[in-house]
């Protein structure tokens, strides 16, 4: 059936936003992928940290973390405010590629954590976030005005390219990995995302193997494409982080993947 003048008008207007927004991606890519390797200076994040080791509990059988949103003070909320307000005054691109690394995950769970937090203060019940909060430009850094969308998809992911980064950022439900209980460094980063890999894969809020059927967190769904290009793949990278008995059958495993979403908030 021919397209109508209205539908092409549509379809052109489709494709225009979706080069557009490839474009607008790749430009930001190119803006902060530079670095300083010669900078040997760290960022001091313990404020994050402090925040992290004070709100971030496990559950009673060490499986799930979780992040007491409620139980933040306005003291609290204040050193959360000054962190942010200090880390958008520098410009990680003068830094070392891993001090970068550290500090944008940092970055985009702080900023998270402080954008939730008006959502679950005027709700004593069940909390639905608006979608529209990943998409708010929330801080400025090196001049430019970021959203959590910006941080994650136009700088984290075609930055660096790693599918650890998966690991590591606080998405607020309960069918993604747990929020690490320290604030990332340049020379912890990498061992805490593996870590943050290995606990998630092995408890069934992220790969959940029973009666022959294998059930996965949406997050290897929504991101298909950057943990692997195939099925058959996914199944070992799941093998890399699981242990023992549970890599054998993920390995001989043949059937459908059926994938699982969580949506309540990450806390207590």
């Amino acid at each position: 059936m021919p397209l109508s003048s209205l539908s092409r008008i549509l379809l052109v207007v489709t494709l225009a936003l979706t080069s557009w927004g490839s474009l607008a991606a790749q430009q930001s890519a190119e803006f902060w992928s530079k670095s300083n390797e010669a900078n040997n200076h760290v960022i001091d994040h313990g404020v994050w940290d402090t925040l992290l080791a004070s709100y971030v509990v496990e559950t009673s059988d060490s499986a799930v973390r979780q992040f007491r949103y409620r139980d933040m003070d306005p003291g609290a909320g204040k050193m959360l405010q000054g962190y942010l307000k200090s880390m958008a005054a520098i410009d990680p691109r003068g830094f070392s590629r891993q001090e970068q690394l550290a500090y944008w995950l940092n970055v985009y769970n702080a900023l998270s954590v402080q954008q939730i937090l008006p959502h679950v203060a005027a709700n004593t019940g069940t909390v639905s976030l608006p979608a529209t909060l990943w998409s708010e430009k929330a801080i400025k850094i090196a001049g430019q005005k970021l959203s959590l969308n910006d941080i994650e998809h136009g700088i984290l992911r075609p930055v660096w390219q790693d599918h650890r980064i998966h690991f590591g950022l606080n998405c607020a439900s309960m069918d993604c990995p747990n929020m690490d209980s320290r604030a990332y460094t340049a020379a912890t980063v990498r061992d805490q995302l593996k870590t943050a890999g290995t606990r998630f894969v092995n408890d069934d809020r992220g790969v959940r193997y029973a009666a022959g059927q294998l059930t996965v967190s949406r997050l290897f769904e929504d991101y298909r494409e950057d943990f692997a290009s195939d099925p058959k793949t996914l199944m070992k990278v799941f093998a890399h982080y699981a242990r023992d008995m549970k890599a054998l059958y993920l390995l001989g495993y043949q059937g459908e993947i059926h994938y699982f979403r969580d949506s309540r908030l990450n806390t207590p």
